[in-house]
C-alpha cells in the first residue's frame, strides 16, 4: 500500500468504517454505491442506512463487472477475495477499477490467508487517491475484536474523520494500545504464520473429504480466507441441506442468504452451500466435517 500516517484513521471496526465512509460520502453529493451482488447484508444496510443508492454489479469468474459501476458515484469490492463467491479479481478488472472515476472502497477481510501463493497486493497501491483500503483485526485476531483502520484518499480524510466521531470515536484506546504492542513485539506476525498454517489445514481437511464422501459435491473459489463454497449438484437444494446441516448440530448458510436482493437476472439463483471452517474447535473439527459429509449423503 501506499499509506501516509496522516491517511490512516482508526475505527471499531469495518462495520463502523463503511458507515463513516458512507456518511462523507453523502454529505459530499454522492448519491449511488456499486456493490458487488453477492455479499454482507448488513454491509449493503449500512451503506443505505447513510442514504446511499445501491446498484448491485454482476460477480463472474472474474470478479466484479467493473464496467456495470458506470454512474455510480462510489463502488465496494472484496478484490483479493471475493466474499462469498470466492474468486479474485481478474487483473484486467482491477486495472478498470484503478482507472474508474470515482471512489473505491477496499474491504480487504481476510488478505492474511492465502494458501496457495502469495497474496495479491493492495488494490490501494494502484490508486491511493480514489481508493479506500479497509482492514481490520475480526479474521486474523477475533471477530468481537472490534479495531479496523482505512487508509483514505486525502480528500477524504476531514469528511470521514468527522464521521467517525460522531459515531462515537475510533472504538477502544486500550485494544489500540494492546494491538500495537503485538505488532511492535513481533507477535501478530507469528500469530499470523500460525494461523495461516492452521487454516490451510483445514481447507484442506475439509475438501478432501467433501471429495471423497461426498464427490458431487464441488468446493469453489482460490485456497484462502476461512469460508468455501460448497456448490451443490442438480437435485439438491441449499435449504434441505441446511436444515439436514442443523439437524446434525452444525449451522451452514446458503449462498442465497448473500445475494442482493435486487441482483438481476444476470445471477441466477445458483444452488451452494457457504461454509466456515475457522470456528469449530480443533479436537471437534474432524467430527463436524463427518457431520457435515453425512448431512450431503442424507440427500443423496
Amino acid at each position: 500500500m501506499t499509506a501516509d500516517p496522516a491517511h490512516i484513521v482508526i475505527c471499531a471496526g469495518f462495520a463502523h468504517g463503511l458507515a463513516g465512509i458512507s456518511r462523507a460520502l453523502r454529505s459530499s453529493g454522492a448519491s449511488t454505491l456499486a456493490v458487488e451482488a453477492f455479499g454482507h447484508q448488513a454491509h449493503r444496510d449500512i451503506a443505505a442506512g447513510q442514504g446511499l443508492r445501491l446498484r448491485p454489479l454482476p460477480v463472474d469468474g472474474m470478479g466484479a463487472v467493473i464496467g456495470e459501476a458506470a454512474g455510480a458515484d462510489a463502488v465496494l469490492l472484496t478484490p483479493a477475495h471475493q466474499f462469498p463467491l470466492g474468486v479474485t479479481l481478474h487483473p484486467r478488472r482491477r486495472r478498470e477499477a484503478a482507472g474508474w472515476g470515482g471512489v473505491v472502497i477496499e474491504d480487504d477481510y481476510d488478505g492474511e490467508f492465502r494458501y496457495d501463493r502469495q497474496p495479491v497486493g493492495a488494490l490501494q497501491a494502484l490508486a491511493p487517491e480514489h481508493v479506500v483500503y479497509a482492514g481490520s483485526a475480526s479474521k486474523s485476531l477475533a471477530p468481537g475484536f472490534r479495531l479496523g483502520w482505512l487508509v483514505l484518499p486525502a480528500a477524504l480524510v476531514g469528511e470521514v474523520t468527522a464521521a467517525r466521531e460522531l459515531a462515537a470515536g475510533p472504538g477502544s484506546r486500550l485494544d489500540q494500545l494492546t494491538l500495537a504492542e503485538f505488532i511492535t513485539s513481533g507477535g501478530y506476525d507469528r500469530h499470523i504464520r500460525r494461523s495461516r498454517l492452521a487454516y490451510r489445514r483445514r481447507r484442506d481437511r475439509l475438501a478432501a473429504a467433501l471429495g471423497r464422501e461426498a464427490p458431487r459435491v464441488r468446493v469453489t473459489g482460490i485456497a484462502a480466507g476461512l469460508h468455501a463454497l460448497c456448490e451443490l449438484p442438480p437435485g439438491l437444494t441449499e435449504d434441505h441441506l441446511v436444515a439436514r446441516a442443523a439437524a446434525r448440530g452444525l449451522e451452514v448458510e446458503g449462498l442465497a442468504r448473500y445475494r442482493a436482493t435486487n441482483a438481476g437476472p444476470g445471477q441466477p439463483g445458483r444452488q451452494a452451500l457457504v461454509i466456515g471452517y475457522g470456528s469449530p474447535p480443533e479436537h471437534s473439527f474432524s467430527g463436524a466435517v463427518a457431520r457435515l459429509c453425512a448431512a450431503f449423503n442424507d440427500l443423496a
